[in-house]
């Protein structure tokens, strides 16, 4: 039923994508005048279509479902004998330069413009998140920094954060500038208390990790504390009890639940002395976890469990802007992405950031599942990114791609001539060798990540 779910949820997401990403072509075309011969989602042959409007124009479904394309009377696709001089006035290649730049351009703006609108839905609805309440590790940068354990951040490099997802996302970007990370954090007791994170703290940060995990830097978590016992459990057999205060696992102490969670899952049949407070008496139980079963990404193994629930949840908040205020957080949102997205590019051609990185189909089909059993919120959050990656994707200066052809009328705005005919043939048997090299290279990643 999974894997069903997640191809659903890969075709709901990726297929309004091209859609809207292919409207923006047709409506701008249609608005300059250039007449359009085929609307097609998908590429390959046509399984079925329909002719609409003054134009004829023929809306198809194609073979393979990935993609999508607006076909134009365009002299360079096909002979134009026959045709009425209206029609011909209508060629694309007859309009001047700012009209073809504009046509091109609107795809990718059209995938920007839906992820504005989703973030903004997003922002105005608000989505429950663990809050910015942080923990933080001894020995780490950011303790050594001056944060303690319980500290909520309220600001970082002067930007506003309430949720723990801004925190993580103004991290991501100061670990790619390295430059130095300014937080103003709420401690209790204290006050408002400034910290600086040194930019030498993120030097030799690995950007395809957690990098607030890195440097120390977590979601603060309760106290683990025994909510519920199963009867029959293993923890109903040790003797745990609701309200029972968990504070060690075989004389290591244990700060939260997931602390407490991890030293279980590592010990299936095996038994634990288990070190608690009850009332406020110290209390120390022997518990032998049973054997189980879990998915990870690396399959499934067998971990210990005690059949019990432990606070683990953070503290989680909901903070829903007014329109305008989630409109330009949104337009904020999607800039960001954007920047962060090709200096991410720019560091893979240095080989600061691994090839590892370029993902494909399968990847974005596994991430369309997850987010979608997480939820609509998480779901509508993962469309917006990849309808962002859509746009930069495309926006990129390779031949074949709407970037490529960017490119092309950007050099005839400053030669006033276009870009001789045989160097753009060329030019696009290069482009899609390297838009095929990437393709592959896109797949493989995907397919040792599966395996």
């Amino acid at each position: 039923m999974s894997g069903i779910q997640t191809v659903l949820a890969f075709i709901f997401c990726l297929g309004p994508l091209v859609v809207f990403h292919e409207l923006g072509h047709y409506l701008v075309a249609r608005w300059c005048g250039v007449k359009v011969l085929r609307f097609s989602v998908g590429m390959g042959k046509v399984v079925w279509s329909r002719r609409f409007g003054q134009d004829q124009t023929e809306w198809a479904l194609s073979a393979l479902p990935l993609g999508g394309y607006v076909k134009m009377l365009d002299a360079r696709e096909g002979e134009l004998a026959g045709l009425s001089e209206a029609d011909l006035q209508r060629e694309f290649t007859r309009q001047n330069v700012w009209k073809r730049i504009a046509i091109v351009a609107a795809g990718p703006i059209a995938n920007f413009l839906v992820a504005i609108v989703l973030f903004a839905g997003l922002y105005m609805h608000g989505v429950e998140e663990p809050s910015s309440k942080i923990s933080v590790r001894a020995g780490t940068p950011m303790a050594q920094a001056g944060l303690h354990s319980g500290d909520i951040v309220t600001a970082v490099n002067e930007q506003p954060v309430q949720v723990w997802s801004e925190l993580r996302w103004q991290f991501i970007q100061s670990a790619i500038d390295q430059h130095e990370v300014r937080l103003a954090v709420e401690r209790p007791g204290q006050g408002r208390v400034a910290v600086t994170l040194p930019a030498a703290a993120l030097q030799g940060v690995d950007l395809e990790g957690d990098v607030p995990q890195q440097l120390g830097l977590g979601v603060a978590l309760p106290a683990p504390v025994v909510l519920r016992v199963l009867p029959g459990s293993p923890a109903e057999r040790a003797g745990l009890q609701p309200g029972d205060l968990l504070t060690g696992v075989d004389g290591v102490a244990v700060a939260d639940g997931h602390g407490f969670i991890e030293q279980i899952r590592t010990a299936p049949g095996r038994a634990l002395q288990v070190t608690l407070q009850r009332a406020g008496q110290p209390l120390t139980l022997s518990v032998v976890p049973e054997a189980g079963e879990a998915k990870t990404s690396k399959g499934t193994v067998t971990v210990g469990k005690i059949n019990a629930e432990i606070a683990n949840r953070p503290d989680m908040i909901r903070v829903p802007s007014a329109p305008f205020a989630a409109l330009e957080k949104s337009v904020v949102r999607v800039w960001d992405t954007c920047t962060m997205t090709l200096k991410m590019i720019g560091k893979m051609f240095t080989g600061e950031v691994s090839l590892k990185n370029v993902t494909g189909p399968i990847t974005i089909a596994d991430y369309a599942g997850q987010t979608a059993r997480l939820g609509l919120e998480y779901y509508l959050s993962f469309i917006a990114f990849i309808s962002i990656s859509l746009g930069v994707m495309n926006l990129l200066p390779i031949p074949v791609l709407d970037g490529g052809h960017l490119l092309y009328y950007s050099l005839e705005v400053l030669t006033g001539r276009s870009v001789p005919e045989r160097v753009g043939e060329i030019a696009q048997r290069l482009g899609m060798g390297l838009l095929l090299s990437l393709m592959l290279l896109a797949v493989f990643n995907d397919v040792v990540r599966l395996l």
